[in-house]
This record gives C-alpha cells, sequence and structure tokens, in this order.
C-alpha cells in the first residue's frame, strides 16, 4: 500500500518554528533577554500563578494563542543544580507562515504565590544548536531555586548536548545528532535510525506496513501465506487486526517484527500511553516505559510515539513508530538531549513522495507478479492433482477388469458383444462361442481392456 508520510508528534515534540512575538498573557513582569546567536528568550514573574504547573500552562496556553496552534509538550524534567522544572515543546506558527517552532518552557516557584517561568523558542531547524546558548545567556541573569545553573557535570546532564546537523543521502530527512552518534546505513526514504555511544537507539519516522487478520481477503491471504506461498513475501507480512489499540498494537507488531528476525520475544513494559493528535485519519499515542532486547544490554528506558494510519480498500495500513530508547542508568542525564534530538528532526515530504512513486511501480509489479506465479502455481498444482487422480483411477479400473476377467475364468464365462445392438454381456463360454460361430458380424469376445465399467465389471 502507498501511503503519504505523515509527521506526527514525535514524543510530543515534533521540531516547528518560532512564532514571532513575546506570549501576551503569561505575564506583566517579562524581561525579554536579546541573543545574538538566534531564538527568543523571555523570563519573569507568571501574575496569577502559584505553582510551577500553573506558570507553565500559562506560558503554553500564550504561545498556544500567539502561534494559533496548540503546543506539545513532551514530558517534564527537572533542571539539575536548581529546584526549577522543564518541559520542551513544539507548535505551528498558524497565524503567520505556518513555519515551526520549538521550546523549551523552565518554571521556579521561588515563594507563596511568587512563581516565575522562561521560555527559550526558536525555528525547528536551529532550535538544536542555539537551545544551550539561550539556556547559557538565560542562566547568566536568571536564578531560579538555589541560583545555580542546570549545566553537565560528570555525574549528569540535564541540560541538552550540542546537536550537529545531519541530512540523509537522499535528503529525505535531517535530525540533529549529539557528539557519538552515528546513523545507521538503514536510513532512508524519510526514515532515520541512529544509534549513540552508549547504546541509545532512535528510529524515526519508521514505517511498519500491517494487514488487517480481521479482513476475509487477508485471512485468504495468510491461508496462502501458510500453505503455496510460505516462500513469498507474504509470509513475512504483519498480520495484525485494525482498530484496537494504538499502544498494544505497537507493542504486537515490535514482537513480530522480531520473530521475523529470529530474535527472543522483548521484555516491554509500557508504563504511561496518552492519545495524541494525528495526522488526518491517524491515530496516534504517546508512550513511556521500559524494554529489555534481551541482548545482553539490559533494560532500556523508551519514550515513543506510534501512529497507525487509515485502512486502505485492500485491508493494509501503514503505522509511522517515533521511538528512542536509553539505556536506564543514562536516562536521567540524557532526557534533555533526547528531546532536543526530537525537536531537531525535519522530514522532506516532496523527496519522500518522489521516492514513494518510484518504488511504487516495480513494487506494484512485483505483486502482480506474485498473484501471477501463485495463480499459475494452483493452476499448476490443481493439474497435477488431476493428473495424479486420473493415474490413480486409470490403474483402480485396469485392476477392476483383471479382475473381472479372472473372475469370468473361473467361473466358465465370457463378455461378449452384440454390434447391431451396441451392447455388451456376460454369458456362459458355450453360449458366447455358439453365438460368434453363428453370427460372426454380430457377435464377437470383447477382450479385457474392452470392458465397459458398470456392464462388464
Amino acid at each position: 500500500m502507498l501511503m503519504r508520510r505523515y509527521l506526527p508528534i514525535l514524543f510530543a515534540l515534533c521540531a516547528l518554528a518560532l512564532c514571532g512575538k513575546v506570549p501576551a498573557q503569561a505575564g506583566t513582569d517579562l524581561t525579554v533577554i536579546d541573543n545574538p546567536g538566534g531564538g527568543m528568550i523571555v523570563y519573569g514573574q507568571v501574575a496569577g500563578q502559584k505553582s510551577e504547573a500553573g506558570a507553565m500552562g500559562a506560558v503554553l496556553r500564550s504561545v498556544h494563542q500567539d502561534c494559533g496552534d496548540r503546543p506539545v509538550v513532551g514530558k517534564l524534567f527537572r533542571v539539575r543544580g536548581t529546584n526549577s522544572v522543564a518541559v520542551f515543546f513544539s507548535a505551528v506558527k498558524r497565524t503567520q507562515d505556518d513555519r515551526a517552532v520549538a521550546g523549551l518552557v523552565i518554571a521556579s516557584k521561588r515563594g507563596p504565590g511568587d512563581v516565575e517561568a522562561a521560555l527559550l523558542t526558536d525555528d525547528a531547524s536551529r532550535f538544536g544548536k542555539t537551545v544551550n546558548p539561550m539556556l547559557k545567556s538565560l542562566l547568566d541573569v536568571w536564578h531560579p531555586g538555589n541560583g545555580t545553573e542546570a549545566a553537565s557535570t560528570s555525574g549528569g546532564r540535564s541540560s541538552p548536548e550540542a546537536l550537529h546537523n545531519v541530512t540523509l543521502n537522499d535528503n529525505s530527512a535531517s535530525v540533529g545528532l549529539p557528539e557519538g552518534w552515528n546513523l545507521s546505513p538503514q536510513s532512508g526514504g524519510g526514515t532515520i535510525i541512529a544509534k549513540g555511544p552508549n547504546g541509545e537507539i532512535a528510529q524515526l519516522g519508521y514505517p511498519l506496513l500491517a494487514m488487517n487478520s480481521s479482513d476475509p481477503r487477508v485471512q485468504r491471504t495468510m491461508m496462502f501465506a501458510q500453505g503455496a506461498g510460505r516462500n513469498t513475501t507474504y509470509a513475512h507480512a504483519l498480520y495484525y487486526p485494525y482498530g484496537g489499540d494504538p499502544a498494544r498494537t505497537f507493542v504486537d507488531l515490535f514482537q513480530m517484527l522480531r520473530q521475523h528476525g529470529g530474535q527472543p520475544p522483548a521484555d516491554i513494559q509500557v508504563a504511561t500511553e496518552e492519545p495524541m493528535p494525528g495526522g488526518g485519519m491517524s491515530r496516534c499515542v504517546h508512550m513511556t516505559g521500559h524494554v529489555d532486547g534481551q541482548d545482553g544490554k539490559g533494560m532500556k528506558e523508551f519514550n515513543t510515539v506510534f501512529c497507525v494510519g487509515p485502512l486502505s480498500r485492500m485491508g493494509q495500513y501503514m503505522n509511522l513508530a517515533y521511538h528512542i530508547a536509553v539505556p536506564v542508568k543514562y536516562a536521567d542525564r540524557e532526557r534533555a538531549t533526547v528531546g532536543a534530538i526530537l525537536a531537531s528532526l525535519r522530514v522532506n515530504e516532496a523527496v519522500v513522495a518522489r521516492e514513494a512513486g518510484a518504488i511504487a511501480a516495480p513494487a506494484i509489479a512485483q505483486i502482480h507478479e506474485i498473484g501471477r506465479r501463485a495463480a499459475q502455481q494452483a493452476a499448476d498444482a490443481h493439474a497435477a492433482e488431476d493428473a495424479h487422480n486420473a493415474s490413480v483411477e486409470q490403474r483402480w479400473d485396469s485392476q477392476d477388469k483383471s479382475n473381472e476377467a479372472f473372475s469370468n475364468y473361473l467361473l466358465d464365462q465370457t463378455v461378449i458383444e452384440d454390434r447391431d445392438n451396441n451392447a455388451h454381456g456376460t454369458v456362459w463360454n458355450q453360449t458366447a462361442d455358439a453365438l460368434v460361430r453363428s453370427d460372426p458380424d454380430r457377435f464377437g469376445y470383447v477382450d479385457t481392456p474392452n470392458y465397459w465399467k458398470g456392464v462388464d465389471y
């Protein structure tokens, strides 16, 4: 099935562009920092809010109003060295040019009824590079909590690492990666697979084409795959009922892929599951939890957005996974970096569409060829079966004639034909001899191979 790739929410951190103005309702005492390196930094007291959650909500509501698009937020994390909490977000600038922004909101409670927040935003294509300089500029003048900055140490890291932009060879997608991370050769066609130095794995825009096993047509395909088609691609397809819980679908399809690859089942523990807006008719969920691939590398913390696409007329549906897993011992210090990586992801839809079109013709031709071969194989099987049955029946028929001839011999009987009436009959030998001698043109002896079934035997 051909399906236009959609870019759903990536760990609730889609890389989107700057809204372009200071939030209007986040508070009454805001300070804007001029940042020569790019991006926008705003901080100050959030009026009317008494908690960090309330302050963050006020800032994000302002972003929603000014951008004309509801921000999508990621997982909360604490900025190391402070008593503040932070979250990455993304939004689309609907009120202007439909570009995208990525950002970071930090909130800190300074006292009863006194909550401050900071907003760092930039164009998504730059955010991975500018977020660290922006954070440094902010913490030079704003000291949430105990006044220490959220800098990395040998014991951990809460602020994101600097990223360098990497573009796929086919120009279908790009992403910002920290030092030591590398693209996998399997990347391409809008899908990015990257690995980190500590066993981290990111699979962004990873496609899983499935066939609806509840569809009677697909069920016939499954029967073919288990029989005559066991050596075709149909035998390795993903068959799964459509319309169920997306998180359950992700887990089960993930296990099927491992089974097809000869790997043991993974230990997957989904801790949280939250429905998210998708694209068009898609259904998306944001999941967090832990996974052990039974590869000796131990448990990893995963953060995944999984989207189920619409069902085609042929009973197929495309799923896309935006999945990242980090070994548990590195998870706390790398959450912010994971968010920055996801905020930097860009997919070139035009390139992906062209590649899909280029792939389509040979793929469809291959499917037709598989179908033609399957039909021919089925026809050949039927012909072979018919030939086999005919051969067996011929042997049985010959044996029956021989048995009848031997029985006639024991009973002193003979099969003769009456040519005038086109008839056969079994008579005593003496009667047969008399009839043939009296009128040889009309009567004659019948040899065993010429016995009539149902008459002579």
